[in-house]
């Protein structure tokens, strides 16, 4: 019986490549993304444990508490733009990955159909040697049988 040999496998073997490639970069876009969804948590959480002004502290100390709650303010404007494009980066990643996945899934089922129809053929082939050789016993047996 023949082995079953694919002629795209190369093809096969590229995009399931291709795919991890795109595996790897998704998942470092998403990471990156985590890391300024992390960011941007903590310094909201920085700007609401310091926002109340006190009263009772001096005038250098309430310009100094205003100048760092401006500062974390353009900080968290400036991380959520960065989240914005994370956000978009990692979509269109996602979408190329799709893309990959898609690509190879194609080849994948073309060579799943391939396999089928040789497994077939060989079956075919098998029974068709098999039908002969029990053809060739009975002319065998019955010859053997009228001779005697």
């Amino acid at each position: 019986m023949q082995a079953f040999n694919f002629k795209l496998q190369k093809l096969l073997d590229i995009r399931e490549s291709m795919e991890e490639k795109s595996k790897v970069e998704f998942k470092k876009v998403q990471n990156e993304k985590n890391q300024v969804e992390h960011k941007l948590q903590n310094l909201k959480e920085n700007y609401n444990k310091h926002r109340i002004i006190d009263f009772n502290n001096s005038t250098v100390e309430k310009k100094i508490q205003q100048n760092y709650l401006n500062s974390l303010n353009r900080s968290i404007k400036e991380t959520e733009t960065l989240l914005d494009i994370k956000e978009k980066e990692v979509n269109i990643k996602r979408e190329e990955l799709k893309q990959k996945q898609i690509d190879k899934k194609i080849v994948r089922t073309l060579k799943e159909k391939k396999k089928e129809e040789f497994i077939k053929e060989q079956n075919l082939i098998e029974q068709r040697n098999n039908d002969e050789f029990a053809l060739y016993a009975y002319i065998r047996n019955t010859r053997k049988g009228g001779e005697i």
